[in-house]
């Protein structure tokens, strides 16, 4: 569509279309990549597994990383959750010195095939969409499909000559410096990660879903931490006293829900956690879009332009929390409730 055509004359609409519709440059932090492997040297990024008695304290620690910076958390949070994974899939040994990823997404548009298996040994073909950070780390889990169509989770080297990294679509400015690539595979190597479907049935599956969601809440919770700064400061602006009260009530209500989802976690570690798990995500979704509306009201433009980690964390947290699938995710909600029993919301 043409944007411009009702301002502007048709030399002046050319340059506007142009330079509107110009590429963004693929931003490639080394700095990321470079403080993983610190994080990693000094054995940081081993945290608790979930289920096992300590899930409210590595959620603690993906917030906290998070609130550093997001495009970080995102390299983190995947690292993490592949270590989980591998030691839930009883392949522990795989989790060598190298910097992992997760990529399970499946768009109809991409597809990884198993084209050829011999024991563990794999042989894969196709595409895998939305791999983010592929540029910046070592080793991937992905979900591949076998002749069953069964999602096997297949871990994969990135250095694979025969791998095909393409990230020139990457056009984000909120989480620019990850880089999401997609992965062509042409007869390429993978090692079978447990059983083909274990992927999506383990517990584990669940349990990584509201690490993402504590994630969310840790740099929603930093914002928030300059909102409160302000107010603190002598004679503070009723309006902004009034946005902190809204703030503290949306991050409280999410601080109960991710509490109570990771003692339920732990009680129960083998259990279907996907009600548990879908309600704290909505719930934290709800509080980050409360701070980012009430934080950016009360403070105005100055720390949007003057205070670089304000900022990155501004135009980072919208995309990251699109990895909830919004009316999606709540519509699977609420088939879930409709089948609980009359009172379940009673105190």
């Amino acid at each position: 569509m043409n944007t411009f055509s009702h301002l502007a004359p048709p030399r002046l609409e050319g340059l506007l279309q142009a330079f509107a519709e110009r590429k963004q440059p693929l931003l490639i932090e080394d700095q990321l990549a470079q403080l993983m492997r610190a994080l990693q040297a000094d054995h940081l990024d081993v945290l608790p597994l979930p289920g096992q008695g300590q899930t409210l304290q590595r959620w603690q620690i993906l917030a906290q990383v998070a609130g550093c910076d997001l495009a970080l958390a995102k390299l983190y949070e995947g690292h993490t959750d592949a270590l989980a994974i591998l030691a839930e899939c009883g392949a522990p040994e795989l989790a060598d010195d190298g910097i992992w990823g997760v990529y399970a997404a499946e768009p109809p548009d991409a597809r990884v095939e198993i084209v050829d298996r011999a024991g563990d040994q794999l042989r894969l073909r196709g595409r895998k969409a939305w791999c983010s950070g592929a540029l910046q780390i070592d080793r991937a889990l992905i979900t591949a499909w076998d002749q069953n169509q069964q999602p096997q989770l297949v871990a994969i080297d990135l250095s694979d000559p025969s791998l095909t990294l393409a990230a020139d679509h990457w056009q984000a400015v909120g989480m620019a410096s990850t880089a999401s690539a997609d992965i062509l595979f042409d007869d390429s190597l993978g090692t079978a990660v447990g059983q083909p479907g274990q992927y999506l049935a383990r517990p584990g599956f669940w349990h990584g879903g509201a690490g993402i969601a504590a994630c969310w809440y840790g740099a929603a919770q930093a914002l928030a931490g300059y909102l409160r700064a302000h107010c603190a400061k002598p004679s503070p602006e009723p309006h902004a006293a009034a946005h902190l009260g809204a703030v503290d009530a949306a991050l409280l209500g999410a601080s109960a829900a991710l509490r109570e989802c990771a003692g339920w976690i732990d009680q129960q570690p083998m259990a279907d956690a996907s009600l548990q798990v879908r309600r704290t995500r909505a719930q934290v979704e709800q509080a980050v879009d409360c701070v980012i509306q009430h934080v950016g009201r009360a403070l105005g433009a100055t720390p949007f332009c003057r205070n670089s980690h304000f900022a990155r964390l501004s135009a980072d947290l919208p995309v990251y929390l699109r990895q909830s699938h919004a009316e999606r995710d709540l519509a699977a909600l609420g088939v879930q409730l409709a089948q609980l029993p009359t009172g379940a919301w009673q105190l």
